[in-house]
């Protein structure tokens, strides 16, 4: 999602900036580690080693509470995972990006028998602004910040995007401003004072076009393929009942052209729900 790619850009790029506000010091050395863990792949937003702690920092970026495996068994693995490799001190933080009321977001631990895995949860909406205003490159998350004036706070954030001296700097700060923003914003408001030419021009939103170009046209793909197996499917079979055309929409690509090649062979609806058992 734009977003999560947003602050994962945001954390790859200003360590410093990230480790300074969350660890709350001044100055500190730091060491990107790779984001992708030992054992079967998952793969973190934000991994830093700080040596003169001997402590790792963990980040994941959440827009909504809802995940899959759910975020307290998520971030219990990734522990694990990160103690194997490392044996060190693990800071794990969660910043929650889209204010809810939801119940998933003041959940700060993993607890099922006798485990137990606690790690920091930060919902951004309740944060002062102005530690973020500090540092270019917290201030896309300076936007989703506690505030009184939302047009005081644009304006606030506008004006320190035009001090950022380097050209392309600028522009991919400016982008995720404007593309964070919108979690809040409407978007009249957003354009009365954030410059739209900077982000439009900018080689991070171009490569988050690109990005959402490309899934457009894998799920375009994909829905096509699924339309298809489905025709021929009520054509050799007849009218498929609800449940089992609600199974084949949620098949992969690679799944639906399997069937399409499959299908050949049914010759009653018994065959199509052995296939899908065997394949789902």
């Amino acid at each position: 999602m734009a977003y999560d790619n947003i602050c994962r850009y945001l954390a790859v790029e200003y360590p410093v900036a990230f480790a300074s506000w969350l660890l709350d010091t001044d100055a500190i050395a730091i060491q990107p580690l790779p984001t992708e863990l030992n054992l079967e792949p998952i793969r973190s937003d934000a991994l830093y080693f700080l040596p003169e702690r001997n402590q790792i920092l963990h980040l994941e970026f959440q827009t909504v509470p809802a995940s899959k495996p759910p975020l307290p068994l998520r971030m219990l693995d990734y522990w694990v995972r990160l103690h194997r490799q490392y044996e060190c001190s693990i800071e794990q933080v969660v910043i929650f990006l889209k204010e809810t009321s939801s119940e998933a977001v003041f959940v700060e631990r993993f607890a099922f028998e006798r485990t137990f895995h606690s790690y920091r949860v930060l919902r951004i909406w309740e944060q002062d602004p102005a530690r973020l205003l500090s540092s270019p490159g917290l201030l896309p998350l300076a936007v989703l910040a506690r505030t009184d004036s939302q047009t005081a706070l644009l304006e606030e954030i506008a004006a320190r995007v035009d001090t950022i001296e380097e050209p392309d700097r600028q522009r991919n700060i400016s982008a995720c401003v404007e593309v964070l923003a919108r979690l809040k914003f409407e978007e009249d408001l957003i354009r009365q004072f954030l410059r739209e030419d900077l982000m439009r021009e900018s080689p991070l939103y171009q490569e988050i076009l690109q990005e959402g170009v490309q899934q457009g046209i894998q799920q375009g793909i994909q829905q096509g393929e699924v339309s298809l197996a489905l025709r021929l499917l009520t054509r050799r079979l007849g009218t498929l009942p609800p449940q089992l055309r609600s199974q084949i929409q949620q098949l992969s690509t690679v799944q639906v052209e399997a069937l399409g090649e499959a299908l050949l062979d049914f010759s009653t609806t018994q065959d199509l729900v052995a296939w899908l058992q065997a394949h789902q």
